[in-house]
């Protein structure tokens, strides 16, 4: 297992004048490797896409040592480096290439479960861009990666309730789309994000920062709290730690009390 070379090689590539994917299980290539990332492709600026699968409690039976729940964190501080974590195959397919077309170092957070496919391929899916799934005036759901999906089914649950909320898919961590995240809170008055990940450094705390210096509202996070994961099977896992449809329901209906 040599992902610090991996990294390495990727840069000395990229210099060279080529595009370049590395890729690796998520804990490893944004863990094991999280210096040479950091040193010879963030500060050098190099032209690697650095593409992780295994995400996140989703890893399932592999236990906390393989369970990354800090990546986005990580990834997020490295300046310069653009951050992606797609909902599923289609708008995975079009922010790679995306990625690739650009110029820089980037990071693409990729699962290792099966997810739904929740886009067409006429989606129209932009990097930087949050799409909006659902238009809403009670609150907004601001969704990344695998918890799209449940935010979706939640979304359905609280307009059977009456509670009609907008949801948003994040599939740019960095840039972030602040402009979708102020029109939210302006219109909506209270936000709940969701993400396979820490609340720590992850997508709850970049809206919390954009929301502070621009338009305060209510807010409430799903996501990891302040702790590891453990080995269970991906359902499980996800209702132990608080990520499923239930969880945002609830969240939204005690952001909005």
């Amino acid at each position: 297992i040599v992902e610090q070379n991996l990294m390495g090689v990727a840069a000395g590539l990229a210099v060279s004048g080529k595009t370049v994917v590395a890729s690796s299980f998520c804990m490893f290539a944004t863990g094991r490797a999280y210096e040479i990332i950091r040193n010879a492709i963030g500060y050098t600026g190099a032209n690697v896409k650095v593409c992780a699968s295994h995400s996140g409690l989703s890893v399932g039976e592999d236990g906390a040592t393989h369970q990354s729940i800090e990546d986005l964190g990580l990834m997020n501080m490295i300046p310069g480096m653009t951050v992606v974590n797609p909902a599923d195959d289609v708008s995975a397919r079009k922010l790679l290439a995306q990625v690739c077309d650009m110029t820089g170092p980037a990071y693409v957070r990729l699962g290792r479960a099966a997810t739904p496919v929740l886009y067409k391929e006429n989606q129209r899916v932009v990097l930087g861009k949050a799409i909006k799934l659902r238009e809403g005036k009670d609150a907004t759901i601001i969704a990344t990666g695998s918890m799209v999906a449940p935010a979706l089914e939640a979304a359905d649950i609280l307009d059977k309730g009456g509670i009609n909320v907008r949801l948003l898919d994040m599939h740019t961590i960095k840039p972030v789309d602040k402009r979708a995240i102020i029109a939210a809170a302006k219109e909506t008055g209270a936000i709940v994000t969701a993400e396979e990940h820490s609340v720590l450094g992850g997508l709850g705390s970049i809206v919390a920062s954009v929301l502070s210096e621009n338009c305060p509202c209510r807010l409430k996070m799903v996501g990891v709290k302040d702790t590891f994961g453990e080995s269970g099977k991906p359902d499980q896992l996800f209702k132990k730690y608080g990520l499923t449809a239930n969880d945002i329901v609830k969240a939204v209906k005690s952001v909005k009390k």
